[in-house]
């Protein structure tokens, strides 16, 4: 049987990179995703592609940052599938790579919204319903620079520092109502974030980003996918407030 079958799950930041591999991996195991992201165009091209495989997927714009936006974002998923069992939290933005007090106000306040504030929008909103279902589960994608940060991404570092101890608190406050709470820790992969992360993307900058892998890669979405698949899964049903590291041995 599907590792999924019968969920159904919400994916933010699903129009792209790690958040697009996840939506593939959860199709293909059964589940009915919910595609959401800001940017319409590819997200409709993310859901399209998945229904052409056969896929249940539809999607659903909005701005996670936004509390009004993810309650809508619930009411369209009950509405298409009549449930809900699973959020992946993988919306996220990052400052160009650069000295930390070149990163201007507006640019801080954009990377924290999405990136920590959308933990609580979600909280605020799907928790209640979780509640009210007898459990549900979390996937929050962090980063390893919330373990081992580079240089150039201060701000951004501090974000995914956050989701990983907001986390690990909502999953010990959450444990009594049967509610998981997860991170994935991906090392920088191949995604439209990456030249972000280099601060420019040529081939001495990649050579040693991958030179701080271990493995010798950088991370592919379906890395990141295989991981989120295992936590969403019931096979993870005893594990909540971990925090895996899909990095090549980055953080060791």
């Amino acid at each position: 049987m599907p590792r999924l079958a019968n969920k159904v799950a919400i994916v933010t930041g699903a129009g792209s990179g790690f958040g697009e591999g996840i939506a593939l991996r959860f199709i293909e195991e059964g589940a009915k995703v919910i595609i959401n992201d800001i940017d319409a165009a590819n997200g409709e091209r993310v859901a399209q592609a998945l229904r052409a495989q056969g896929g249940q997927a539809q999607f659903v714009q909005g701005n996670v940052s936004e509390t009004a936006q993810v309650q809508t974002l619930l009411e369209a998923t009950l509405k298409a599938f009549g449930s809900l069992d699973i959020v992946v939290n993988n919306a996220g933005v990052s400052h160009r790579n650069q000295w930390l007090l070149d990163v201007d106000e507006a640019e801080f306040d954009r990377v924290y919204r999405v990136n920590v504030k959308s933990l609580y929008t979600t909280a605020q909103v799907m928790v209640p319903y979780f509640q009210q279902a007898g459990g549900g589960v979390f996937v929050n994608i962090a980063s390893t620079a919330g373990v081992r940060p580079r240089p150039g991404l201060t701000w951004y570092n501090g974000t995914k520092g956050a989701v990983i101890i907001t986390s690990r608190s909502m999953a010990v406050e959450l444990a009594p109502h049967k509610i998981r709470v997860n991170v994935i820790n991906p090392v920088a992969g191949e995604t439209a974030l990456l030249a972000t992360f280099m601060g420019q993307d040529t081939p001495e900058m990649r050579a040693k980003f991958v030179g701080s892998i271990p493995l010798g890669r950088l991370s592919q979405p379906r890395d990141i996918a295989n991981a989120a698949l295992f936590l969403a899964s019931d096979e993870a049903e005893f594990i909540t407030g971990a925090c895996l590291e899909v990095d090549g041995g980055r953080c060791v």
